[in-house]
C-alpha cells in the first residue's frame, strides 16, 4: 500500500511507468479512499498499462475484464457447470434412490430432493468468471474492467451493485461479498457516454497524449537504444501526426515501435526514404499515410504539441 503520493510515483517507475502529479494522486486517492477510477483518453495512451503498473507495483494479481458489445454478467460473472452437475447426478445415482425410497408420494419426493438441491447448486459447481474471481479472491486484487464503453448500458447498469457494495447477488446461492475489496481501474476510449450512476462512484481521470518532453522521457526509458537527437526528432514527428486530420493519430504505442523500428533499421536520420518506408508502424490507413506524406515531405522536425497529464508502462 502506498502511503504518499511519492511512493505511488516510485511504485509505478519501478515498473517503467512514468505518470504525471495527477495520475499519481488520483491513483493515492483511489487507494485512500476505497474508490474506482474511471479513466478516460484516446486509445493508446497508456490506461491499460496503468492498471498492470499498478498491480504490480502494490504486488497485487491481476484480473482483466476485457469489455465487448454483447457482454453480459453470465459470461463476466459466472456460469455453471452443467456437464459437472450431471456428472454427479449420475455417479450419486444410487444415493439419490435411497433418499426417495419409502416416499409414498410426489410431494413428498419432491421435499426429500429439495432438501438435497443445495448440494447441486453450490460454489463447487460455479464457474467463476472475471468480477467473481475478483471478488472472491483469498488474496486482493486489482480488478482492470477495460474499454467498458465497448460494452452495453445494461452491463454498465448490472456494474453499479458491484462498484458501490463490491457484492453480486447469485440466485442459486445468495448474495456474495468481496473478500477483500479490490482497488478497480476503469478504462474507456470515449466512443459513447457513460452513465451519470457510474461516473458517480468513480474518481475519474483523463489520460491524453504527452507533451514531447514527457514522450522523450517515454521512448528514452522504452528505447534506450535510439540516439538522443533521433528520439527527439522521431517524437516531434509523431507530435506533429497528431495535429493532422487523421483517420486514426499514432498512439505512444506506435511511437514506440517506429523508434524501435529505427533502431533495427540502423536509421541515421527520419530522412525522407526512411520516413516513405517506415511510415506504416505509425499509420493504419492508406489515407492517413498518402496525406502524411504530402504534408511532412522529407518527414524532419515537428510541432512541440500535445497535453499534460500523460503516462505510459510497458
Amino acid at each position: 500500500m502506498f502511503r504518499n503520493i511519492s511512493e505511488v510515483r516510485e511504485g509505478l517507475g519501478r515498473q517503467q511507468y512514468i505518470a504525471s502529479e495527477e495520475i499519481c494522486t488520483v491513483v493515492y486517492l483511489a487507494q485512500s479512499l476505497c474508490k474506482p477510477i474511471l479513466t478516460e483518453g484516446p486509445a493508446g495512451v497508456g490506461k491499460t498499462e496503468l492498471a498492470k503498473a499498478w498491480a504490480a507495483a502494490t504486488g497485487r494479481p491481476l484480473v482483466r475484464l476485457q469489455c465487448y458489445e454483447g457482454l453480459d454478467e453470465s459470461k463476466a460473472l459466472y456460469e455453471w457447470e452443467y456437464a459437472k452437475q450431471m456428472l454427479y447426478t449420475q455417479l450419486l445415482r444410487d444415493t439419490l434412490q435411497d433418499t426417495l425410497r419409502g416416499a409414498t408420494s410426489l410431494s413428498e419426493a419432491a421435499e426429500r430432493l429439495a432438501a438435497e438441491e443445495d448440494i447441486f447448486f453450490s460454489e463447487r459447481f460455479l464457474l467463476p468468471r472475471p468480477l467473481l474471481t475478483a471478488l472472491t479472491s483469498k488474496e486482493p486484487v486489482t480488478l482492470l474492467i477495460d474499454e467498458i464503453d465497448r460494452a452495453d448500458v445494461e452491463f454498465e447498469a448490472f456494474l453499479l451493485e458491484v462498484l458501490s457494495d463490491f457484492q453480486v447477488s447469485v440466485p442459486e446461492i445468495g448474495t456474495i461479498t468481496a473478500i477483500h475489496q479490490p482497488m478497480v481501474l476503469l478504462t474507456s476510449n470515449n466512443t459513447r457516454e457513460l452513465s451519470e450512476a457510474l461516473k458517480r462512484r468513480c474518481l475519474y481521470l483523463f489520460v491524453d497524449y504527452p507533451t514531447v518532453e514527457a514522450e522523450m522521457d517515454i521512448v528514452r526509458l522504452k528505447v534506450p537504444n535510439l540516439r538522443p537527437e533521433m528520439a527527439r526528432q522521431a517524437v516531434e514527428v509523431v507530435q506533429q501526426l497528431r495535429q493532422m486530420d487523421l483517420r486514426k493519430v499514432p498512439s505512444i504505442s506506435e511511437t514506440l515501435d517506429w523508434a524501435r523500428a529505427l533502431v533495427t533499421l540502423n536509421a541515421k536520420s527520419i530522412d525522407e526514404e526512411t520516413m516513405r518506408n517506415t511510415l506504416t508502424v505509425l499509420l493504419k490507413y492508406e489515407a492517413d499515410v498518402q496525406r502524411a506524406r504530402r504534408m511532412l515531405g522529407g518527414g524532419n522536425g515537428g510541432r512541440r504539441g500535445g497535453s499534460p497529464g500523460g503516462g505510459y508502462g510497458r
